[in-house]
């Protein structure tokens, strides 16, 4: 398996359905009182882009895609048309948008992280920022894109210098999401000539 650093096409994405899944484990005891606990430290996200499919040209560029990506075995990026921003929809991107780390003058690589407001879980590490999207700031102050260099595939940093101690650095991104398919076939329905749909094309997200 691999990750092919191609989109899903976007104007399907932008008609689909989904959003982050929560894994919980709910014990109830005799006492009518209830243990919960969660196995993963996160969410993982599901869609289904069937919904985004409006005609024959949409199920050519599925089917091409899908036989393209062997199935489930190799994962991409995604579209989350509600959640790929650094920042909340309604604004653009800016520097100090997410914390990503703090200088100790010895590290030069730090993950794009993105904070969910109010969420005791940890950051989510972002992996698949769109190149050229990244701003890096130090102490608030914007860097020049000469002073880093960003992995649009891992998601690291990596700047030029180690930041000095104690300072704080922030970045403001777009990114995809990595997912794959969740099935090995597509079922198609041509109800009528010249028209058809893709009811149900169910994508998961894949923790790298």
């Amino acid at each position: 398996m691999a990750f092919h650093n191609v989109r899903f096409p976007t104007e399907i994405s932008l008609g689909s359905e989904g959003g982050p899944l929560i894994r919980s484990q709910i014990t109830t005891l005799a006492s009518g009182h209830e243990r919960r606990n969660s196995p993963w430290s996160g969410a993982r996200r599901r869609y289904n882009a069937g919904y985004g499919v409006k005609n024959l040209g949409d199920i050519e560029a599925v089917l091409q895609f899908f036989e393209a990506r062997h199935g489930r075995l190799h994962s991409f990026r995604w579209r989350d048309p509600l959640d790929y921003k650094s920042c909340p929809l309604s604004q653009d991107p800016a520097v100090e948008d997410q914390m990503i780390g703090t200088g100790d003058g010895v590290t030069m690589d730090f993950q794009l992280v993105k904070s969910t407001s109010g969420s005791a879980q940890p950051p989510r590490a972002i992996t698949k920022p769109i190149a050229g999207s990244v701003l890096i700031a130090l102490d608030g102050v914007l860097l020049s894109t000469s002073d880093y260099s960003v992995d649009d595939v891992t998601g690291i940093v990596r700047f030029n210098a180690a930041p000095a101690s104690g300072v704080t650095i922030s970045a403001g991104f777009l990114f995809d999401t990595p997912v794959r398919f969740d099935m090995d076939q597509l079922s198609i329905s041509l109800a009528t000539l010249g028209a058809g749909d893709i009811p149900s094309i169910p994508l998961i997200e894949v923790l790298e």
